[in-house]
């Protein structure tokens, strides 16, 4: 169970902090439960959730050395893009890559959807929008979380993993 002021990853929301873990009842009739009062660090508002949610992935937000080893690893990733032409089997495609919501995952989704938009943009194509929409839901979640690990804010995160793939001798 995480406990105030815990960091974790909260679904498709991202980062989120444990403000509070509290005990109610939704009705008269109802069971007391404990519920997660989070407060989302790149959204607004606030999200109560059972405790006991298993319909929505929460995990610890990864550790600092966990997140630069993450971008160590970079250079060795191989990604292809995905082409597919029926819009729901690319939508599939996508989310079955996020659904587990882990650092590697997301980074791959990234990858592979910018490497189909510098394609398409080299023949003069328009990156379509099933594609754009995930490139950013990953990018956003990974920077998100990428962010809190090292201790930057979330604009900082794509020049800091050019500067350490530079350090450890990775070109552009």
């Amino acid at each position: 169970m995480y406990q105030q002021g815990d960091l974790i990853l909260y679904g498709g929301t991202g980062v989120c902090c444990v403000k509070d873990v509290i005990t109610k009842k939704l009705s008269r009739t109802d069971p007391e439960r404990q519920y997660y009062v989070l407060v989302p660090l790149y959204q607004s508002g606030t999200i109560t959730t059972p405790v006991d949610n298993d319909k929505v992935l929460t995990r610890p937000v990864i550790t600092r050395d966990e997140a630069m080893d993450l971008i160590d690893q970079i250079p060795t990733i191989h990604v292809e893009p995905y082409h597919n032409q029926n819009l729901q089997q690319l939508e599939n495609h996508y989310r079955a890559q996020m659904n587990a919501l882990d650092c590697l995952s997301l980074l791959r989704v990234t990858m592979s959807a910018y490497r189909k938009k510098v394609e398409r943009e080299g023949k003069k194509l328009k990156f379509g929008a099933v594609d754009r929409r995930y490139m950013e839901r990953a990018e956003n979640l990974l920077y998100g979380e990428l962010a809190v690990a090292l201790g930057i804010t979330k604009d900082s995160v794509q020049d800091f993993i050019a500067r350490r793939l530079q350090t450890i001798g990775v070109a552009d």
